[in-house]
């Protein structure tokens, strides 16, 4: 299946840095849109030049294409890595298209989707002036299976023939017999079973070309050889302090989707996340043209920007395909009993917790599991409707049905982490609503890392415990299988399908819809999927993060996308 045990410990980690690393900040108040938007910030039509500084909690640590976990070829990373395909760099809904980038196309599948072709666009040169060519990208792929440089998506080792015994380029230099170029524009991927979905997997990093003759393995993070508008010519403390210079040799006519307004981008690291945004705020100095690609507004300090309107108005609002909820392990009592999680279902308000996460401005309350955006294909339901603030009646109703007239005592796990996701504050919101319906909850809070262990394992995992999910890219595949498709349960190692769902018809669907290069259809059966799961009560969908996040006030052009949910850097501009 799509995710293997490999790829699903990546993804549940990923998800998050998909936006939290990669950038958020989007439209400004109005939102330009239900779901993102565009904004000008600064008056003033976007132009050439100046330098755009970008302050940060964390490095951009590992900047090798290998190693990079990246959604729509990142955001920093896009600046200096093109890839065979990209995101859509369009406000919204179009955001989530993908589009090509170094290939003339988003590819030519085969008729069962098992190989697909692509053709790069001419005149794509490095920023050396060279060339680049198919066979670039061929040994770009081929160094991610490395394994001094681990780290990149994984899914090639489950898809591409071969990939699951290649173990890189410095160990086999024959490479691997499932990528083909039969020329110096054309490559053909071989693969192992039916993927429509392989579009959006060639927007990763790991598709992008490096020239063999450059190559300095593990060293290549340092200066690493661009095909983007920007090169590389400072890396302090891998990743802590970057800058990047225009690359001379990018040529807009080849690529559509990068704006590539600054002169220079300054990408500074370490800072502290109050900081970050008080230097924001202030916009004095070179903060006036800054943005954050990591640290988002919390609950007070969006209540100070309430009060400024000229704040507020540099404020950009991300939504990105995530799900926040509480998993149940029906193998474990007395969650083996469907009326006992319908009951907990009923007996949830959402109000309170939406509350817990933040308030309204920083979540939005879910019923299904999928994301409200209709890429992923989602398909409104809502199975057991507990209206904004819980129906303990029928959830009592149910517990009596269930075998428990007097209600019942169980245990919820949590991370002691202060996320607003999985932490104390949701915990004891989740508490205080199942109290209303005799349902006595004892709550179970560990580290992170003892939290994330005993979650994901097959032979420890509780019955009852928060957890949260985020796609690699937007659609339903990266969403759903690795959670509900019964061969990616993984008994010695992490296991993300939290119900032990071993289903034939929902294993069958999955393969099905894998076959699909029709997206919007693929969609369609996604969210169809979702909804026949759903009625299975296997998890509670809580709530949808929302990213709020300030930009300089010399900050133009913000665009978001439901992509990624973050500001697009290769859209900004300073001047």
């Amino acid at each position: 299946m799509r995710h293997s045990s490999v790829i699903s410990r990546r993804v549940a980690a990923a998800a998050v840095s998909v936006v939290l690393a990669s950038g958020a900040a989007a439209c400004g108040p109005e939102d330009a849109g239900a779901k993102g938007g565009t904004s000008g910030k600064a008056a003033g039509a976007p132009q050439k030049g100046g330098t755009l500084t970008v302050l940060n909690n964390e490095a951009q640590t590992d900047f090798d294409p290998a190693r990079l976990y990246t959604s729509g070829g990142g955001n920093v990373p896009s600046l200096v890595f093109r890839t065979l395909t990209t995101r859509n760099r369009e406000a919204g809904a179009a955001g989530t298209q993908v589009v090509p980038d170094l290939a003339t196309d988003t590819g030519r599948p085969n008729k069962d989707a098992t190989e697909w072709t692509y053709t790069l666009k001419e005149g794509l040169k490095y920023e050396d002036g060279a060339p680049i060519t198919s066979a670039d990208i061929k040994y770009g792929i081929e160094r991610s299976f490395a394994a001094e440089l681990s780290g990149g998506a994984p899914y090639l080792r489950d898809w591409l023939v071969g990939g699951d015994t290649y173990q890189g380029p410095y160990k086999d230099e024959q490479g691997l017999a499932s990528i083909v170029t039969p020329d110096a524009r054309t490559i053909v991927f071989k693969l192992k079973k039916p993927e429509g979905e392989f579009p959006f997997v060639a927007t990763q990093t790991q598709f992008a070309p490096v020239p063999k003759a450059k190559d300095t393995g593990a060293k290549y993070e340092e200066h690493p050889v661009s095909s983007g508008p920007y090169k590389v010519v400072k890396n302090d403390n891998d990743g802590e302090h970057l800058v990047l210079e225009r690359n001379e040799h990018w040529d807009p006519k080849t690529d559509e989707e990068r704006k590539a307004y600054p002169d220079r981008i300054d990408v500074k690291s370490g800072l502290d996340e109050a900081v970050i945004n008080q230097r924001l705020a202030t916009s004095s100095g070179a903060d006036s043209a800054a943005v954050t690609t990591d640290t988002n507004l919390g609950p007070a300090e969006l209540a100070q920007v309430g009060s400024d309107k000229a704040l507020a108005a540099r404020v950009g609002t991300g939504h990105f395909g995530f799900t926040n909820y509480i998993a149940f392990n029906p193998k474990v009592k007395p969650f083996d009993n469907p009326k006992v999680r319908q009951a907990i279902s009923y007996a949830v308000n959402r109000t309170s917790v939406v509350n817990a996460a933040g308030g309204s401005a920083l979540a939005e309350p879910a019923t299904t599991f999928l994301p409200e955006q209709k890429a992923f294909g989602f398909t409104p339901y809502d199975h057991f409707p507990a209206g904004k603030t819980g129906d303990p009646e029928k959830a009592k109703q149910l517990l009596k049905e269930a075998g428990y007239p007097n209600g019942l005592t169980v245990t919820l796990l949590h991370s002691t982490a202060q996320n607003r996701t999985t932490s104390p504050e949701i915990a004891t919101a989740v508490q205080e609503a199942l109290g209303k319906a005799g349902i006595t909850v004892k709550l179970d809070g560990q580290e992170p890392n003892a939290f994330n262990e005993k979650r994901w394992s097959v032979k420890d995992a509780p019955g009852f415990f928060l957890s949260r999910w985020g796609a690699d890219w937007p659609a339903g595949g990266p969403f759903l299988a690795p959670i509900f498709d019964g061969r990616q349960i993984v008994a010695n190692g992490s296991n993300y399908n939290h119900a032990q769902l071993n289903d034939p018809a929902v294993n069958k669907e999955i393969d099905e819809i894998n076959k699909l290069t029709d997206l919007k259809a693929a969609a369609a059966r996604w969210g169809a999927l979702d909804k026949k799961i759903g009625e299975q009560a296997l998890d509670v969908p809580l709530f949808h993060p929302v990213y709020k996040r300030l930009v300089g006030k010399d900050i133009k052009n913000v665009v978001i996308s439901d992509w990624t949910g973050v500001l697009d850097i290769s859209q900004v501009a300073v001047k």
